[in-house]
Parts: C-alpha cells; structure tokens; sequence
C-alpha cells in the first residue's frame, strides 16, 4: 500500500510504499476513507533530532475515518464495511481516566508505550491502518466521512475546552477565540451553537478573518500587539469571560493572558511553545489558565451529534494521497482555508 511519511528528520513527508498491515489479535484493519492535516504534525516535524520521540519512518495523520476492512481475532463489536471515525488519544483502557472515556488524560499510555496514530503509532495517510482495540472506533453512520473526518480532532479538541468553560458562557459574557483556522473556526461554531457569548475572533489578516465572520464570529480583530485594548474596548473595559488560544505561540499567550477577565478562564490549546506568567499581580483575580489535551471518546460522540444537527461543520479543502505533501506545504505557508483532508483511496 502506500502511505505518507516522514522518513527524516527536517526533511518534507513523502508518500512511500509500505507492506499493508494486517490486523493482530483484537485489532482493526480500516480502509482508510479520509485523513486530516494538522498543524500538530508539523510541530512534531520541525523538532530537532535530540527532541523528537515519534520514531520514524512515521505515517502521519491523526485524524482518521474508514471503513472495516479486516477484523482480528476476537473482535466481534464491529462489522465489515462499516463507516468508523478514529478516537485519536489511545490510553491503556483500564486506569481511572479511561474507565471515564478520558484516555486523553491515560497518566499510563507513555510508560507502555501507547501513542496515538499519526504521532507515534502509524497513523491514516495511507491507504489502509490499523487500530488497535474496537472502542477507540466510532460509528459515523449517515455522516460524510470527508466532511467530518476533522471533527475527530478539529471538532473534539475545541470542544474540550469550550466544555470545561460553560459555565462562565453565560448571557452577556465574551468569548475571544484567537487563530480562526483549522480548529479555530470550529471554536466559533461550537460557541455559538452551546452559549450566550458574544465572539471575538483573532487572526493575523483580513483573509483569515472573513472565515471567522462566515462561520458566526460577532466582531474580527487583528492579532497584534493593540488587541487586548480593543478586546477591553469591546468589552467594556472588562475584558473577555474565556480566551480560547488555539495558537498558543508567545505573542498568542500574552494577548490571552492581557485580555481576560477577572475570574475569566484562558485555555491555552495551540502548542506553539507559549507560556503565561500566571500569579498575584500579574494576572487578574481568580483567572484560570488551562491547557487542555484534545478531548474523552464520549464528547466525540457528541461532536458528531452537533454535526449530524448542521450545528457545526468543517471547511475543508480535500487532495489525493499523491497531493498530501502539497498540502503540508501549503498549511505551512498558511494558506489552507479551514482544514485540509486527504482522500488515500481517492
């Protein structure tokens, strides 16, 4: 089969010819319908020899939906042909947190060697992959796979956050959410749908800005050094209730740590290498500062709910396997509109 790696380090993924899997005892062969490019795998690509963790060659792609191609021995609660999305954050399946559907948060998945597909584990730019136990699959039913193939991490992740916020989303309360691209013009869509707050979008220019606009942003601000003042001018000198980074660059951080309110929640979820100075006298008073990890199985399940209600949907731009290194090359020069998916089977 044929899949899209990353072979070396600093050097661009290629798509290479690799034996197709077979799946062991309790696994599940896919083939793979649909595939989402992630500003994550370009962090893990762009880090240095002496950081990097992943192995290699890596076949990327951590977000993933296919059908039931093959079943191991003992799988029994799927059926071939089924239409599966991919729950990414595989953990050990038997601690506290993944009793809860929280492998997110697996405090063992490291020490045994568990990663997710596509950031560890062979992942679903490729014309077929293997997961690993049939509760991290699930059902998409009626739902276009390429349309929402992205909401297993684009949808999820956002939803995470916004979840842990609502409370504080209340009537009258602000929402900035800064980085309106992949997993930010989700955020807008999520928030306007689940909350009464009022939503500020932050990008770096008027392009990226009028995708927030289409998907429900109530006013656009520049991201640069004047906006926290035009956060607090929105805001009536108060400041935002959440502040949803999904940059998480240095600048990013200080815009969300300047703009929040007082008992306001900042949920730092981009890994752009950004930290905050948190602490009396540098922040406001009861200020929470989080950094949320993608999201539980059961809170998939309701992402795809929202979208199978037309409460929120992926802009997307699809390419062939053989394109899957263009479109790496262009999220990286920021042109993707929405989310880029990769369709390995055509």
């Amino acid at each position: 089969m044929r899949a899209l790696q990353y072979v070396e380090i600093g050097s661009p993924p290629r798509v290479v010819d690799v034996e197709t899997p077979e799946p062991g005892p309790g696994e599940i062969r896919l083939k793979v319908t649909a595939a989402g490019v992630c500003h994550s795998d370009e962090f893990i690509m762009s880090l240095p020899e002496d950081q990097y963790i992943y192995g290699l060659p890596l076949t990327l792609g951590h977000e993933g939906a296919g059908t039931v191609d093959a079943l191991g021995e003992g799988v029994t609660s799927v059926e071939g042909g089924e239409s599966v999305a991919v729950y990414g954050p595989w953990g050990c399946g038997r601690c506290h947190a993944c009793a809860r559907g929280m492998e997110n948060y697996c405090p063992y998945a490291a020490d045994l060697g568990i990663a997710p597909p596509g950031l560890g584990a062979p992942g679903a730019i490729a014309e077929y992959m293997i997961v690993d136990d049939a509760r991290h699959l699930v059902p998409l039913g009626d739902l276009d796979p390429v349309r929402n193939v992205s909401l297993t991490d684009a949808g999820l992740t956002p939803y995470h956050a916004i979840r842990s916020s609502m409370p504080k989303l209340v009537a009258g309360s602000t929402a900035v959410v800064i980085g309106t691209g992949g997993l930010g013009h989700v955020a807008i869509q999520m928030l306007r749908a689940l909350t009464g707050a009022h939503v500020i979008a932050l990008d770096v220019n008027d392009e990226k800005l009028s995708l927030a606009k289409d998907v429900g942003a109530h006013e656009t601000v520049l991201s640069n050094a004047e906006a926290p003042d035009a956060i607090r001018r929105l805001t009536g000198g108060l400041g935002a209730t959440a502040v949803f980074d999904f940059v998480g660059a240095p600048p990013t951080v200080a815009i969300a740590a300047a703009s929040v309110a007082t008992d306001g929640d900042v949920q730092i979820v981009g890994i752009g290498g950004g930290t905050a100075t948190v602490g009396f006298g540098a922040t406001p008073f009861d200020a929470t500062f989080q950094a949320p990890y993608w999201g539980a199985r059961y809170e998939l399940i309701e992402v795809f709910e929202m979208a199978r209600r037309d409460q929120v949907h992926v802009e997307i731009e699809t390419y062939s396997l053989d394109e899957a290194p263009r479109a790496y090359e262009r999220l990286h020069a920021g042109q993707v509109r929405g989310r880029a998916v990769i369709l390995p089977n055509g």
